[in-house]
This record gives C-alpha cells, structure tokens and sequence, in this order.
C-alpha cells in the first residue's frame, strides 16, 4: 500500500534510517562519481509560487543543500556533488551547463517544483529524447524512490526540449526532476517541513545510487 501525502510526517521518519541504510549498501569504493545538482531558478526568478507562499527556488535550493549535507555528513564524500548556485542568485542555462561541462560531470540533475491551474500531484521527470536511455533509466529510479519511500505519485518520464536538458546531454545523462507540485496543498505543505526536505534529499540521493 502507498504512503500517502498525510502520512508523511509519521512515515518519513521511520523510513530516513532504513534509506540510509540502502544508500551506505549501495555506494561502491573506486572513482567517484561527479554529479552536478542544478538548483532551478534563483534571484529575480522565483519559480512557481506555492499555494501556501513558499517559491519554488527556495524548496530546489534548500533540497540541494540538503544533498551535500548528507552525502558529507554520512557517507564521507562517497560522491563528488557540485551545485550550479549555493545562494539566491539567478544563473544563466548556459552557465549551469558549462559548470558540468568543465567539470567532466557524470550525471546532471536540475531540480524543480512543478505548478498546475488543477489541483494536480506528483513527481515528474524530463529528459531530452527518447534515445536517452541512461538518463531514462536514471529518471525511473528518482521517480521509483519518491514514490515507494515518500509517497509521491509517478507521473512518469517525459520529454522536452529545455535548454538544460539540451546542451548538458552532449556531456552526461540529464534529467530535470519535478518534485511535486507547488499548487497542491497537500506537497506545498510538505516542503514546509525541514525532515521532509531531507527526506527528499535522501530520496534523490538513492535514486542516484540506485542507478548505479
């Protein structure tokens, strides 16, 4: 049975041990591996605007962070993770791509939160074309671990021709994640709370992991 979204306070919590746990079994000695986090939008650029106040760029940012907390904190640095903005600063696409560029970037993710005029729900996932199969298979694993330890609904891998997803392809696998949606109650609510975020992080980082 799914975890639904107003059992996640309880739930997430039982469940950050047991996420750990998988993430330090998963994790493999040798080269590490680059992974550009690309927090979406920033600065003058707010993103969506939940329904409770929050900006999108606010919940993207405070979650990458929230990555290279864990990934430092408990597993010594296993991955190298860059982000494309530590701050609320506004990032040109070119700029965010060129960073995985120089940096020879295994895996580019650009995280986003998601906006409907329907009181629409769930994880999405974009990658750039259908031949992408790496960055596919990547995306079914970040929306695997959103679904079955959160409780987010799969909306499934889409397509599209976002300049990020375009020009960071020719580097790496791409994907851009759609974290929920920022006009539901119920996941704009979610992002209030700081384990949630850290939940997420969590999630993300195993879907990484997972992809392995």
């Amino acid at each position: 049975m799914l975890i639904t979204l107003k059992l996640l306070n309880r739930s997430t919590l039982k469940n950050v041990s047991f996420l750990i746990l998988l993430l330090k079994m998963c994790l493999v000695f040798g080269q590490k591996k680059v992974v550009v986090i690309d927090p979406g939008h920033g600065g003058t650029d707010s993103g969506a605007i939940g329904i409770n106040g929050i900006y999108e760029k606010d919940v993207v940012l405070k979650v990458a962070k929230a990555i290279l907390k864990l990934n430092k904190s408990l597993f010594d640095n296993e991955l190298d993770i860059y982000l494309t903005r530590y701050g609320d600063t506004l990032i040109s696409l070119s700029e965010r791509n060129r960073l995985a560029k120089s940096l020879d970037a295994d895996v580019f993710v650009s995280l986003h939160c998601n906006a409907s005029p329907s009181n629409s729900r769930g994880m999405e996932v974009y990658v750039y074309h259908s031949k992408n199969e790496k960055s596919i298979t990547l995306g079914v694993s970040i929306l695997n671990e959103g679904n079955q330890k959160l409780g987010f609904e799969k909306r499934g891998v889409k397509y599209a021709n976002f300049q990020v997803l375009r020009e960071a392809i020719a580097y790496c696998p791409s994907i851009l994640v759609e974290m929920g949606f920022m006009t539901n109650t119920d996941e704009a609510d979610y992002f209030l709370e700081t384990k949630n975020i850290k939940a997420m992080a969590l999630a993300l980082l195993m879907g990484l992991c997972s992809n392995e």
